[in-house]
């Protein structure tokens, strides 16, 4: 009785709603009133940098009472043997690999690690945690999505990152220490300090291969795991070096022990039985749901515990043509949402059981979904409808479906529910029963017409067009 009263009080919010709710739609400072455009799509991004080797763009999280939690979403491309510089970073970081192959090394328990990341895995790197990202996809760009939680920031920009091995202002973090605090950190003579951390380099994006005349730097990071040392004793022991080049081999040596810990057999060790695993969206993740007209996935932290301490879930949805997701409500977390492909509408309802809004969607769009707001999202006839998303808590989401065989209406049914619609039980009943399919629907009549990926889509984000299509274009 406890369960069916608490379901039918989130249904009485649900469709009536109260005034108060209606304040939050207005900015918090200015008070104007944002537009459904505004205030649901993620639409202004910021190019972070662009080298020659790659590029980042960020879409920052819309401010507002109305979100539970903001995330940032950026867009990595790199192009075939490139380098994402080590760093680190003041907001945690969850990435996932929409196309290609990536080596990530990390910091874990004050040793270096590697993992080899392919289309589909996820990784999370704690704010603080140094790390580095190559391209090792032969003769394929590598495209990542991420999320970005500023919930740790320092809240100077969307988020700040710390390069070590120089980045967007062409130095490392430890070029703002004076030589002679450089002398006695690393125990070596100014002239190798200096030339060392005053190197002019090419960004946080740089390619690592012979053709691009790569730095010492770049090209210990491209190495094997098990050719590190045998460079490292190479740049050491080699007799033709002048003795110049000699003290720049010891110092990169010590550099790097002192920022990665020593690379030795530990170091694999380390690498399998320590730190995280990788996780696999389409290989290591049954489909929550599946029927025949799409499936679901969601990923919390009590299946891939790297997540909870971030507090953010993963979601990836895939629609077949002319389906529906049901409308529904997430009751624990806003949703952040990246249409990987296909094309198709967004239906988001206001709590006082208006519509927010309809728009078209299509690969590259981004959109957010507030906690407790109803919305579905329909498939165009023409294909299916693929997207992947970041929620805002690690926990296991129950979402809430409002109609569909599994619907919090089946569950409610009786005559308190009938009384609150003003209808007989039996007739309400047999709307309610209508609908034999659960979660995603069959909606032919609802999807959008065949040729509507050729008009011009309503309220169309200006964001990240052909930059975020080619990160999320379709593979497979």
């Amino acid at each position: 009785m406890g369960n069916k009263t608490t379901l039918l009080l989130l249904l009485f919010v649900l469709c009536h709603g109260v005034a108060t709710t209606t304040m939050a739609f207005h900015d918090d400072e200015g008070g104007d009133k944002k537009s459904p455009k505004s205030l649901f799509l993620m639409s202004n991004s910021t190019r972070v940098f662009k080298t020659d080797a790659g590029e980042m763009r960020v879409l920052k999280s819309h401010g507002g009472r109305i979100f539970y939690r903001h995330m940032h979403i950026g867009f990595i491309s790199m192009e075939p043997k490139s380098l994402f510089v080590p760093q680190y970073l003041d907001s945690n970081l969850i990435i996932f690999i929409r196309r290609g192959e990536a080596k990530l090394g990390f910091i874990y328990d004050d040793e270096l690690a590697e993992r080899r990341l392919k289309t589909g895995d996820l990784y999370m790197i704690p704010s603080g945690s140094a790390f580095y990202l190559v391209n090792i996809g032969e003769g394929q760009r590598l495209h990542v999505i991420c999320s970005i939680d500023p919930s740790t920031s320092l809240g100077l920009e969307t988020f700040q990152s710390f390069y070590i091995g120089g980045g967007a202002n062409s130095h490392s973090v430890l070029s703002g220490f004076e030589p002679a605090i450089l002398e006695t950190a690393f125990n070596e003579s100014r002239t190798v300090v200096e030339e060392i951390f005053s190197k002019e380099l090419d960004g946080p994006i740089m390619f690592v291969d012979d053709s691009h005349a790569p730095s010492l730097w770049t090209k210990f990071l491209q190495l094997k795991k098990d050719d590190k040392e045998q460079q490292l004793k190479k740049m050491m022991q080699d007799q033709e070096e002048d003795e110049e080049e000699k003290q720049t081999s010891r110092s990169w040596r010590k550099l790097l022990e002192t920022v990665f810990g020593k690379v030795n057999e530990k170091i694999e060790n380390k690498d399998t039985a320590g730190s995280p695993a990788s996780y696999n969206l389409y290989d290591d993740k049954k489909a929550d749901f599946k029927n025949a007209y799409g499936w679901s996935k969601a990923l919390h932290g009590g299946e891939y515990p790297p997540l909870s301490e971030p507090d953010i879930g993963v979601l990836l949805v895939k629609l077949s043509a002319g389906s529906m997701l049901a409308p529904h409500v997430n009751p624990i977390s806003d949703e952040y949402t990246i249409v990987l492909s296909g094309y198709g509408e967004l239906h988001i309802g206001y709590p006082n059981g208006s519509k927010a809004m309809k728009t078209k969607i299509k690969q590259g769009d981004v959109f957010v979904v507030p906690r407790y707001f109803p919305f579905c999202q329909v498939a165009s006839r023409d294909g299916p409808l693929e997207f992947f998303g970041f929620s805002t808590s690690a926990r296991k989401n129950k979402p809430q479906f409002l109609a569909g065989a599994a619907s919090l209406l089946r569950t409610l049914m009786g005559p308190e529910l009938s009384a609150a619609f003003g209808v007989s039980e039996d007739t309400l009943r047999r709307a309610v029963d209508a609908q034999h399919e659960a979660v995603i629907l069959p909606s032919a009549w609802a999807a959008p017409p065949e040729n509507a990926g050729k008009l011009k889509m309503e309220e169309e984000p200006n964001a990240i067009r052909s930059f975020a299509n080619d990160v999320v274009m379709d593979v497979f």
